[in-house]
């Protein structure tokens, strides 16, 4: 009960910190200009009020990755239900679908998405075919700078299959994945749905593709869910730099 109470207190002040801040905004544009000394001393004293507002509503980052696109009809989909809800994702594109569907790849890139290699043909790393393998990151890189005029860094190596002689030999780094909701053996978004959120936190880096409709449908589910408690969807750049 002493913890519920807490909360409520703490939701209270907040609403008042966030009144008094439209107040002061109001206020600004309906009586002119607030000196700057008079603005600051007004935004301090909202915050004071309130407890920290500015701590409370602090975005948690998230990241939404996909593999083995673009594909023709879902990539598009899922970029029109990204862009509708402001929220960035990171994709791990092959190069031969890259050849096939460049205007995806760069409308991509036109919006803000991280852009990286999944090999040409979706090769896994083996013991004996490591020279394929680099080769493959090679050519997809090219395609992908022949499209976008932009080098390549982030690599989502097939199945998580790595050689970390190619981080200095290509300058390429590997993204791996926190959550595996395993969309590629279900057609139910709604258990994919369920495996997301029952391991959502601040950080996570969530593994998807898009050449399926129950993954694209669990996708914009998954961010309309999350958004609504306050996580913001980030490139995986974004959440490696504070990894």
């Amino acid at each position: 009960m002493e913890h519920k109470k807490e909360k409520r207190n703490e939701r209270a002040a907040i609403q008042l910190g966030l009144f008094l801040v439209g107040l002061l905004l109001f206020g600004t544009a309906a009586g002119g200009q607030l000196t700057g000394e008079e603005k600051n001393g007004k935004e301090k004293a909202a915050i004071q009020t309130s407890g920290g507002v500015s701590d409370a509503v602090e975005p948690k980052k998230i990241a939404l990755t996909f593999d083995d696109g673009p594909h023709p009809v879902y990539t598009k989909i899922l970029l029109d239900g990204l862009a509708e809800r402001g929220a960035k994702a990171s994709f791990f594109v092959t190069g031969e679908n890259a050849e096939k569907y460049p205007e995806l790849i760069l409308r991509m890139q036109k919006e803000g998405h991280l852009i990286g290699n999944h090999t040409y043909s979706h090769i896994q790393l083996t013991g004996n075919n490591r020279e394929a393998f680099r080769q493959e990151l090679i050519s997809t890189n090219e395609v992908l700078k022949e499209i976008t005029g932009a080098e390549t860094i982030f690599v989502r190596p097939p199945y998580g299959s790595w050689d970390k002689g190619f981080e200095q030999e290509l300058n390429m780094f590997p993204v791996l994945w926190t959550i595996d909701p395993l969309d590629w053996c279900s057609k139910s978004s709604t258990d994919v749905e369920k495996r997301i959120l029952s391991k959502a936190r601040e950080n996570a880096i969530i593994l998807l593709h898009d050449e399926y409709a129950s993954s694209i449908e669990a996708a914009l589910f998954i961010v309309d869910e999350l958004q609504s408690q306050g996580y913001v969807f980030v490139t995986v750049e974004e959440i490696m730099l504070v990894s």
